[in-house]
């Protein structure tokens, strides 16, 4: 449970306000990248992160990025406002590219990061797969990326996706591990959420099925006005974590907008493991 990192969005910077005496300094805190976000929501965001004594990690959606001097007047206002030092690179939900970047690894290929001060960068990991991607085609980028972030002396990890099934997570490290890829990984919890809003953003992601969630958290399908949160999840995963085998892992929880919620429950929780 330490050094975890929590996810917003731009337009979440008041619940981060409200949330900043219960999130630890330093934490890890990583801004979306949304299409109907502008340039400077999305800078605001990452200022007011690092302003709260929070570290900053802004994403960078590489197809929805429309030239090269689009990405390079990001990076630069990150930098001038202290906050280009991590990044989480993705391809982002655009079929076709908005302009140069088809792929994550291709931004990375540009060797534009490191010449606007960027030093640690996260790329993504799919333990329960992708609904447009095939399994195959993710492991290939993910060892490319890899390899590619090491060509231009990168520090990075791997965040991923959150997930319900702590088989499928578990099963996918190993795989992470066998294949030689050594990133740090940090595992993505759904924070704790209306039923009803798990089960969406579930589905919108292509993760398991509704009975599957169901199962595998604990709650029941019949009170969708009931919340749930991941207990039972990191439970499993903590009794089943081996570092010798899997490595660096951390924990990265998506908030859906309740940051201090979230932050709430993690301090609960973690006192009542200590217990």
């Amino acid at each position: 449970m330490s050094d975890f990192s929590l996810e917003m969005t731009a337009r979440d910077v008041p619940h981060l306000e409200e949330a900043r005496n219960v999130i630890p300094r330093r934490t890890r805190i990583n801004v979306t990248f949304l299409e109907h976000e502008t340039l400077e929501l999305r800078l605001g965001a990452a200022r007011r992160v690092r302003e709260l004594g929070f570290v900053p990690v802004p994403h960078i959606s590489a197809r929805r990025l429309e030239s090269r001097a689009r990405l390079e007047e990001f990076l630069a206002a990150l930098a001038a406002d202290g906050a280009a030092e991590r990044v989480f690179v993705v391809g982002g939900d655009p079929v076709v590219p908005h302009g140069p970047f088809a792929s994550a690894l291709s931004l990375i290929e540009s060797g534009a990061l490191p010449e606007y001060g960027v030093w640690h960068v996260s790329v993504a990991g799919y333990p329960e797969g992708h609904p447009d991607i095939d399994d195959a085609e993710l492991w290939r980028a993910l060892e490319a990326k890899a390899t590619e972030l090491a060509r231009h002396d990168l520090a990075g990890d791997v965040i991923t996706q959150f997930g319900f099934d702590v088989d499928a997570v578990i099963g996918w490290i190993e795989q992470v591990r066998e294949r030689g890829i050594g990133l740090p990984i940090r595992v993505g919890v759904a924070g704790p959420a209306g039923i009803r809003r798990l089960v969406r953003y579930a589905s919108r992601f292509g993760i398991g099925t509704s009975a599957g969630i169901a199962r595998k958290y604990g709650f029941s399908l019949t009170n969708l006005m009931g919340t749930a949160g991941p207990d039972r999840f990191l439970h499993e995963f903590a009794a089943r974590y081996r570092p010798e085998v899997h490595g660096e892992v951390r924990l990265h929880f998506y908030t859906f907008g309740g940051l201090r919620a979230t932050s709430e429950w993690l301090t609960d929780f973690t006192e009542g493991v200590r217990r």
